[in-house]
């Protein structure tokens, strides 16, 4: 199918209301037609662009270590190293640790 060729054809633009030369009008990237000087290209945010995915596991993860509820302490010292450190001492200092209360007990 043919088309004329519109040499002196005058045509509305979308746009503005006003008449222009047919030959001047553009088709706009959401389908309005305009004139040449009323021609708005496609902002770069409404094209779409190749997401990329976050990377969410680890390569070699473990399960958390579960931490002792009860711990022995002993001596004179509370970081002081002797025998009293072992549970079956009788000398060891229990401490017992909940969740924001620490209770301390001496057997």
């Amino acid at each position: 199918m043919s088309y004329a060729v519109g040499k002196y054809a005058k045509a509305i633009s979308d746009r503005s209301g006003m008449e222009f030369p047919y030959k001047e009008m553009v088709k706009e990237w959401n389908g309005l037609l305009v004139h040449k000087s009323e021609f708005e290209a496609k902002h770069p945010q409404l094209e779409r662009t190749k997401k990329s995915v976050d990377n969410e596991s680890l390569k070699n993860a473990r399960v958390s270590r579960t931490e002792p509820t009860t711990v022995f302490v002993g001596g004179s010292g509370f970081f002081e190293y002797n025998d009293s450190m072992i549970p079956d001492s009788k000398v060891a200092t229990i401490v017992g640790v909940g969740l924001g209360t620490v209770s301390v007990s001496i057997s």
